[in-house]
């Protein structure tokens, strides 16, 4: 699975991974609580130094595209990625 729906991540238990991508500016003004702010290009760039093999992290950016293309890159490099569908804008309008 690339893609989670708000609806169901919001039904995920608290102690789960969450990756913010957007910029430092965006996630400081505000962010999914708990969630870590790993640049986008970083966390494609060099993986290894963020994420471990076996755990599942929920990634999101502002509107879900961004996310979803990462997870699929991901994921076929074999981390276990979920990209938040609608990103940090449908967090807003469901949280």
């Amino acid at each position: 699975m690339s893609s989670i729906s708000i609806e169901n991540f919001l039904r995920l238990p608290h102690d789960i991974s969450i990756i913010d991508i957007r910029n430092r500016e965006k996630y400081n003004d505000n962010h999914i609580p708990g969630a870590k702010n790993i640049d986008f290009d970083a966390l494609l760039l060099r993986p290894n130094l963020y994420l471990q093999r076996g755990k599942t992290y929920y990634i999101y950016c502002q509107k879900g595209k961004s996310s979803l293309n990462l997870c699929q890159i991901l994921n076929r490099q074999g981390y276990q990625t979920v990209s938040l569908i609608g990103g940090y804008e449908e967090w807003v309008m469901k949280h």
